[in-house]
């Protein structure tokens, strides 16, 4: 494909004009310091920054930015820095899932209604991926995420610990008494210990890893701690490169092809990836027109051993991963399982980017004859219970309960869940089946993490760790244990998970990718003819429109009218 010319830049229309409008760009742009040799004839290029000091993740993007500015600088282009809506996980409520849409809705018509010619992605804290590169892969200029790296490894008595993971994990020992205060405190001051996101194989890590299997970010991006020299360097990278990308106009279009898409699913499942990526991937592939259905991730799933040994489902942290070799290495191990003629941000394809790459720790990064599974971390289950399906990560969970039958312990919702779950009275066993009500999409609302259940306290003292536990909601990706999530449709839309009642059988069988509700049809027509639906909580505002046009679990939860790749026409310069 030739080279485009200056005057072909799509910032051309803004600035080299010779009409009023265009005198009033470049003297805007003069304004704030800029000479007419900064940005005439040159593309520019858009720095989408997510940093906010609500997003402890996000927290050294400030200075990313100039690092990115500076490869620009570096590659001829102009940059511009624009700040987006940050997605922080820990302190964003109800979720930022309620959020995703908005940001990518943000991303896209930042870039259409300014005269960007490509654009720099700042994100990584989990949300902020799949919305940034929605929106970019929606307004289709050239792009490329730069993801914001792992934290560095948790401290505390001795031992490494994980975020998330470890918190539910010691969080049931206190529970219990064998962990106390001064304990407890200690382990919050040594958790999180740098900027970065969770460094376990949480949804941040899972989906950065994502990107760069889609091809989106530059190669080992995604493993590179946040505190590590290396990561500012690669910002810079990227910065040189985009300016590169709008010369050859290579687009997330050309990068975002079926094969890729599949890429990404497969390293999900090599990695035992957080089951948020189901979701946000079906949604990514819907805005360059793929389709991406359940049934795909579980084909991939079957053929994909599971080689990265990253808690929750393994042993180790995101910075040893990178210390022994990184996603490039991971995927080098994977080759004949991947479509190596996917084209990359770098301009070269995916085969070409991982020759060379090795892993200097065979404990972390598995060798194929010795996989931590035999198959992929995640399953999608289908059933009368979740007739378009389910998703549990079997490789996090307890093994014996991969098959299992027992009785429903119903809540209809978390404020019910939190006020009984630890009543000694509770009609709960090890084999009872908790089910959490009202946790999707619309009924959380948003389709908040509540996934992962906590074990009733006198569960708890009697040594168990794990149950079935199953909802219409999310879990975190540092969660784990026999959670099964997604249940779709949800309940607050009537689906079946809406009619189960305490006492129900329910059986779980993971191997044969089943889960069943032990109730006769006619039984269950009496009780949906009984149901009725809850009063949606939003009367006004953004949540309206959520709750008017998110679609469900299976689907991707986008919204209907930003689904598809049906161009826009550019805006007027009048």
């Amino acid at each position: 494909m030739p080279r485009k010319t200056p005057e072909q830049l799509r910032s051309h229309r803004w600035y080299g004009v010779q009409d009023l409008r265009s005198f009033g760009h470049r003297s805007r742009t003069k304004q704030m310091g800029f000479g007419s040799e900064d940005y005439a004839g040159k593309p520019v290029i858009a720095i989408v920054n997510t940093w906010s000091e609500m997003n402890p993740c996000h927290a050294h993007f400030r200075l990313r930015a100039d690092e990115v500015k500076r490869g620009v600088w570096q590659a001829g282009g102009f940059p511009v820095e624009l700040p987006a809506m940050s997605l922080g996980e820990p302190m964003m409520k109800p979720t930022t899932m309620l959020y995703r849409n908005l940001l990518a809705m943000e991303v896209e018509e930042l870039l259409r209604a300014n005269p960007i010619d490509g654009c720099v992605l700042l994100g990584g804290c989990d949300k902020t991926t799949p919305a940034m590169i929605m929106g970019a892969a929606s307004m289709n200029i050239p792009t490329i995420f730069v993801p914001a790296g792992p934290m560095l490894r948790g401290h505390w008595q001795g031992k490494t610990l994980g975020s998330g993971s470890d918190v539910w994990k010691y969080w049931a020992e206190k529970k219990v008494g064998n962990i106390d205060d001064r304990a407890w405190g200690e382990m919050e001051d040594g958790i999180a210990r740098s900027f970065g996101t969770c460094m376990t194989m949480g949804t941040a890590a899972t989906m950065m890893s994502a990107a760069e299997a889609l091809g989106m970010s530059l190669t080992g991006a995604s493993s590179i701690p946040a505190a590590d020299s290396a990561h500012p360097r690669m910002a810079t990278a990227s910065g040189r490169r985009i300016v590169e990308m709008v010369w050859e106009d290579l687009k997330p279009s050309d990068v975002m092809t079926p094969k890729a898409i599949e890429n990404a699913v497969a390293v999900t499942m090599a990695l035992a990836g957080s089951t948020n990526a189901i979701v946000h991937l079906i949604a990514m592939a819907g805005r360059v027109g793929v389709k991406l259905d359940l049934d795909q991730f579980d084909r991939i799933s079957r053929r994909m051993p599971l080689l990265g040994n990253i808690r929750p489902s393994g042993k180790y942290l995101m910075e040893d991963f990178f210390y022994a070799g990184g996603l490039p290495a991971m995927m080098a191990r994977l080759k004949d399982l991947l479509h190596l003629d996917c084209v990359t941000v770098s301009g070269r394809t995916l085969g070409e980017e991982l020759e060379g790459a090795k892993v200097h720790n065979d404990d972390v990064i598995l060798p194929r004859e010795a996989p931590l599974a035999a198959e992929g971390g995640l399953a999608v289950l289908r059933g009368n219970l979740c007739p378009d399906g389910a998703v549990i990560k079997h490789a996090a969970a307890q093994k014996d309960l991969l098959v299992h039958e027992g009785p429903a312990m119903v809540f209809e919702d978390y404020n019910e869940m939190a006020a009984k779950l630890d009543d000694p009275d509770l009609p709960v066993t090890k084999d009872s089946v908790l089910v959490l009500k009202s946790a999707g999409p619309l009924g959380g609302p948003g389709f908040p993490e509540w996934g992962m259940l906590p074990i009733p306290k006198k569960l708890l003292e009697q040594g168990v760790r794990d149950m079935v536990r199953i909802s219409d909601g999310r879990m975190s990706g540092t969660s784990y244990g026999a959670c099964i999530l997604h249940v779709a449709p949800e309940s607050a839309i009537g689906g079946p998970l809406a009619l189960v009642r305490t006492g129900d059988i329910i059986a779980l069988d993971v191997p044969n990718r089943t889960l069943t509700l032990k109730v006769a049809d006619d039984e269950l027509a009496r009780r949906r003819a009984a149901w009725k639906p809850k009063e949606m909580i939003y009367p006004r505002g953004y949540g309206q429109m959520f709750a008017k046009h998110v679609t469900q679990a299976d689907k991707g939860c986008d919204f209907d009218f930003l689904e598809g790749n049906a161009p826009i026409p550019e805006p007027e310069i009048h």
